[in-house]
């Protein structure tokens, strides 16, 4: 019997979908599953066994390695759980499900083979599991995989990093599935990033950027809706309008299609029934922590992740929203509504810009502290199809950095740079409608703070640096003195004496 050319573990729904993927594209396909209840179900369903699919059953880790060709690859698609904290720890059989998994097939595996983790995992889990991996003489690869359900079905866009040798084992099969952009739609959205963690990290600032994204969204949703009034059914048509332009993208086209659905119940629009209380799985956390670790001003996701956190205390905002006040008697909007719309629209591409900027940003500084050589064009389009952020407007990310690969900060590319000058007046007007009306919008009013704090030569931390070296003795540097020398003064001494 001929061996499989990949096994894959884990049979949730994405696990599916991606083995339906690889077998659509003419690979044999070993499957296994810790409940192998699941195993049976998959296997015989009409999907599988009605279309005579190359799939094999296996009911161990033991037959699932054993189906394989040399060298043989094992991909994991379980659901990760917290980082392990100390990032040199050996890998123990009870650590974490792919701790454990790892030390199991270990046992199994030989020399050459590889193991691959498609799951949404801290880049720093995946930096020790590749070096230990690796010092037993065997590849390792740290996968992201975006797209959902559909995208692992369809076409994923895939992030892979972690052991070099290992990418030419894997790329045709991970090429293959991928989706495909381009004029002749064959440029898979999948390319090697780079080594351990790094295609970990990048898919994690995807799903960062993702959680500003939809949070913009949401906010220019909230706008339309609180502001002008504007129906469900007139909010489609603005969303379908939109999505036409430079916010044509998956997120904006799903919206769209949310204010289209009605609730069986009643009728009447469906997401008007939905409770307001956001979840999250961490990635989005994730990377506004590590961005604190490296300093970079990563504030969209972290607005964004503090907006979700905020919706989960539905019990103290209902209690708040009864004794809290905000503006009082505010008149309905009196500026034209078409005019307003056009504001929110410019404010949003212009708030998206920043955010993506945010992102680039700190990706270049993780590259430099990691010794990553991220291709960033070249991540643009990793994204451009088949993940979830996908859009048109990652285009203009890619040629931005074709032509200049040393961009320190995509606002200073001449595109965005003009896009974002043009929206200007839009941006600051949409911000000063929503405080007016107190109607919170933390992320396109905090990517205008960005924008104005990026574009300012000077900024108030020189008194914030005073309030350091007056308390702590920290120290500060001089505007008309070289940089490498540093002062500190004795404040209380030559203060003015209070009266």
């Amino acid at each position: 019997m001929a061996k499989c050319s990949i096994g894959l573990m884990g049979l949730a729904v994405m696990g599916q979908n991606l083995v339906l993927n690889m077998e659509d594209h003419g690979y044999s396909v070993a499957v296994y599953n810790r409940t192998t209840s699941k195993v049976d179900d998959f296997c015989n369903s009409p999907e599988v066994k009605g279309k005579g699919r190359n799939i094999v059953p296996c009911y161990s880790l033991e037959e699932l390695v054993a189906n394989l060709e040399r060298p043989r690859k094992v991909m994991l698609m379980i659901q990760s759980k917290d980082p392990v904290p100390a990032p040199e720890v050996d890998l123990y059989p009870n650590n974490a499900a792919v701790d454990a998994v790892i030390a199991q097939l270990l046992t199994l595996l030989e020399p050459g083979d590889v193991i691959i983790d498609g799951g949404n995992t801290h880049f720093r889990d995946t930096d020790r599991r590749t070096k230990y991996v690796e010092s037993k003489g065997l590849l390792y690869i740290g996968t992201g995989v975006s797209g959902g359900e559909e995208g692992a079905r369809k076409g994923p866009s895939l992030m892979p990093g972690g052991s070099p040798q290992a990418w030419p084992l894997v790329k045709d099969i991970f090429q293959s599935i991928a989706a495909k952009v381009g004029p002749n739609h064959d440029i898979p959205c999948c390319e090697w990033i780079g080594p351990r963690g790094a295609g970990h990290y990048v898919k994690m600032v995807h799903n960062g950027i993702e959680y500003g994204d939809m949070q913009l969204i949401c906010e220019a949703y909230w706008l339309l809706k609180n502001v002008l009034g504007l129906t469900n059914d007139e909010l489609y048509d603005v969303f379908a309008e939109w999505n036409k332009g430079d916010l044509d993208s998956y997120l904006i086209e799903i919206t769209r299609d949310i204010f289209s659905v009605k609730d069986d119940k009643t009728g009447n629009s469906l997401v008007d029934y939905i409770l307001d209380t956001a979840g999250a799985k961490g990635t989005g956390k994730w990377m506004s922590q590590l961005a604190l670790d490296l300093g970079a001003p990563s504030t969209l996701v972290t607005e964004a992740v503090y907006a979700r956190s905020l919706s989960a205390q539905k019990k103290a905002r209902v209690a708040a929203s009864k004794v809290l006040v905000g503006p009082q008697n505010l008149a309905p909007y009196a500026g034209c509504k078409k005019e307003f719309i056009e504001a929110v629209r410019k404010a949003l591409y212009a708030s998206k810009i920043c955010s993506y900027a945010q992102g680039y940003v700190q990706m270049q500084m993780a590259a430099a502290a990691d010794g990553w050589d991220l291709q960033f064009g070249q991540i643009a389009l990793l994204w451009r199809g088949g993940c979830i952020i996908r859009a048109v407007f990652l285009q203009r990310i890619k040629d931005a950095f074709d032509k200049n690969p040393k961009l320190g900060n995509l606002l200073l590319d001449d595109y965005f740079q003009t896009e974002v000058t043009q929206a200007q007046d839009a941006w600051r007007l949409v911000v000063k409608t929503a405080v007016e009306r107190g109607i919170p919008c933390p992320a396109i009013s905090g990517a205008l703070a960005y924008y104005d704090g990026y574009r300012s030569e000077r900024l108030s931390a020189n008194l914030l640096q005073a309030q350091r070296d007056y308390f702590g003795a920290h120290t500060y540097r001089r505007i008309d003195c070289d940089e490498s020398e540093i002062f500190h003064t004795e404040w209380i001494s030559l203060r003015k004496q209070p009266e």
